[in-house]
């Protein structure tokens, strides 16, 4: 479980998204030298959405991971639980649908997406794994998942510099360029907390994901997991499925596709 969001009650990391809402994507873009974009195009190679399909963006925020969807003709949904990241990016993209929502209680039916997406959210959410088996509900049987989210660097020496960089020079730099440079200190914290990337995959299988794969990118500093919903899955099947697993899942094989 991420310690850090046992710390903050939903409404106030809502809270916190609202205020850096306006400044989010840029400051990100320099908290990441510039790897977000990069990060994200792999997510979107990832889904292999198609025209006619329908796409769950979620913890979209201002909708900047939803764009290419929309720009290729895709359905694309952009849901968040930070109705100020939602104003901005409605205002921004008024083309995509924006619609707010909990990720562990998602406000759609069972079986509506083709594909279903979260990328650096999920570690931001009370019950990851009660988020997991919503995506899975909502999600077609077939359909597939695709993540995004920090995680643990391989190389020790570079997990150390990261780790370095999270909690020494990161903050600072938020000082200078965000509104809330307190939101990015927490933010630090969260990552530094997540799980790694074995251990994101076991969830998956846990809750009824099937095929479960990574990709690390920047030397791990992110890992890009995807899973499929199995072809005859029914609504009870997260459920079923967490009932019927038993210790930890052997390692997975990475997908580097």
């Amino acid at each position: 479980m991420n310690r850090a969001s046992l710390d903050k009650r939903p409404d106030e990391v809502a809270t916190m998204f609202d205020d850096v809402a306006p400044k989010y994507d840029v400051v990100n873009d320099v908290l990441s030298l510039g790897q977000t974009r990069r990060w994200r195009k792999v997510v979107v190679e990832a889904m292999e959405a198609v025209k006619g399909q329908r796409v769950l963006d979620l913890a979209a925020g201002t909708g900047t991971s939803s764009e290419p969807y929309a720009d290729a003709g895709i359905d694309v949904v952009a849901c968040d639980f930070s109705l100020g990241m939602l104003k901005v990016g409605k205002r921004r993209r008024p083309d995509i649908d924006f619609i707010a929502g909990d990720a562990t209680n998602l406000p759609f039916a069972d079986n509506t997406f083709d594909a279903t997406t979260i990328s650096f959210g999920l570690r931001n959410v009370n019950e990851p794994k009660k988020a997991l088996q919503e995506m899975l509900r909502v999600t077609k049987p077939g359909g597939r998942l695709v993540i995004a989210e920090f995680s643990q660097p391989v190389v020790p020496l570079w997990r150390t510099m990261y780790t370095e960089y999270l909690m020494r020079a990161l903050p600072p730099v938020a000082r200078k360029v965000a509104s809330n440079p307190d939101a990015y200190v927490y933010l630090a914290e969260s990552i530094r907390a997540w799980p790694d990337q074995d251990h994101l995959a076991a969830w998956l299988e846990e809750t009824g994901w099937e095929k479960v794969t990574y990709r690390n990118l920047s030397g791990g500093i992110v890992a890009v997991h995807r899973a499929f919903k199995a072809p005859d899955s029914t609504p009870d099947g997260a459920a079923a499925a967490i009932a019927a697993h038993k210790g930890p899942v052997a390692k997975l094989r990475r997908n580097t596709r």
